[in-house]
């Protein structure tokens, strides 16, 4: 008898040592709809209102379910959740990551969702044109609720029909789009404000460092194309056509130093006017690899990115709000998931930041 009741101890405890296995690996398991319903006491339905937000639903059911979603920690599929009208869910690509400028927008993309159900959902394309319209793509197959896209090369027909069935904003893009909205920087001013700073510190041998003939193509609208296209300009007024001198480079700091080498190697302009912070960094550092200060040659970038403001940069820039672009952005995608349909056009308006590394033009040295 007692050998028996041994054993049945021991079956009993090795039962309820499965039973406890069998009830942790339910815990694991992912709670569903039904599983909030059963728990709230209501409907499938009843729950599905209350993540919907839907009209009707009274404030105890609104409790008792939260409650159990709480409580099990349920998620909704955002595959459902799409299936229904929304993911709640926002894209933003970025042609290049690395980029800090594209840090603030997302950062302001961000603090514009606070408050909201929304998430975003970053799609980087390391390279642009085709690589974009992949990206941009890939978050429109995904049925996000809008997109927010910096992609110079992709063409402005493909954007319109993608408009016409998911709300798009593209940031830098000069589009007079008719389906989808644009968020800017006023590039001609920003130029003007470098090369009338630059011009006034003396500098006749300016010089552009910017990207591919095929992202500052003229008539594109791209921010690179107008500021090539106010460089020109504006060394044509001053009479300094024989000092023109344009310099393309690549998407990244690395790029940039080995131009900028190349073109120290060749020639000592007194001023670089670059097309963005990033490559202006690359610059910084190819003229410290050839022993050169600002006193000797001056550099200006593009976009105010944070370390721009270090001493030991101390970069002189023109600022056109990464924060606010990405928040106005968010903003306009969320009037047009709202309904709106009208085409909205914001430009930012840019200020120079004037740090250490423009300097006055150094005299000419003696005969």
């Amino acid at each position: 008898m007692q050998e028996r009741s041994s054993v049945y101890r021991d079956t009993e405890s090795r039962f309820r040592h499965r039973r406890r296995e069998g009830e942790i690996v339910t815990a694991l398991r992912a709670a569903t709809i039904e599983d909030v319903a059963r728990r709230a006491g209501v409907s499938r339905a009843a729950v599905s209102k209350v993540i919907r937000n839907a009209y009707g639903v009274s404030p105890a059911m609104r409790e008792r379910v939260n409650a159990a979603i709480e409580a099990l920690d349920y998620r909704p599929r955002v595959a459902a959740r799409a299936m229904r009208g929304s993911s709640f869910t926002i894209g933003i690509e970025l042609p290049h990551i690395g980029n800090p400028f594209f840090t603030k927008i997302v950062a302001g993309a961000t603090a514009a969702l606070t408050g909201t159900e929304y998430q975003l959902i970053i799609a980087p394309a390391d390279v642009d044109g085709e690589e974009g319209v992949r990206a941009i793509g890939a978050l429109a197959d995904r049925q996000v609720d809008g997109i927010i896209a910096i992609s110079p090369l992709v063409a402005p027909e493909w954007l319109e029909r993608l408009a016409a069935r998911v709300p798009v904003v593209m940031l830098g893009r000069h589009d007079r789009s008719v389906a989808y909205d644009t968020v800017t920087g006023d590039d001609a001013e920003g130029t003007r404000l470098v090369m009338e700073h630059l011009l006034g510190l003396g500098h006749r041998r300016i010089v552009h460092l910017t990207r591919s003939e095929e992202v500052t193509r003229p008539g594109s609208g791209n921010p690179h194309a107008i500021r090539l296209e106010r460089y020109l300009a504006h060394m044509h007024d001053a009479g300094l056509d024989d000092c023109i001198r344009v310099v393309r480079t690549g998407l990244d700091e690395e790029s940039a130093r080995l131009d900028t080498r190349a073109l120290l190697d060749a020639e000592t302009p007194t001023a670089i006017f670059v097309g963005n912070d990033e490559l202006a960094l690359g610059t910084l550092r190819a003229l410290n690899d050839h022993g050169l200060s600002p006193a000797e040659v001056s550099v200006v970038g593009y976009d105010d990115v944070d370390i721009a403001s270090y001493p030991a940069i101390s970069l002189t820039t023109v600022n056109q709000s990464g924060e606010a672009m990405g928040e106005r952005a968010v903003r306009l995608l969320l009037e047009r998931i709202q309904g709106r349909t009208e085409p909205t056009h914001f430009s930012v308006e840019p200020t120079l930041k004037v740090r250490g590394s423009t300097q006055p033009v150094p005299p000419e040295p003696a005969p």
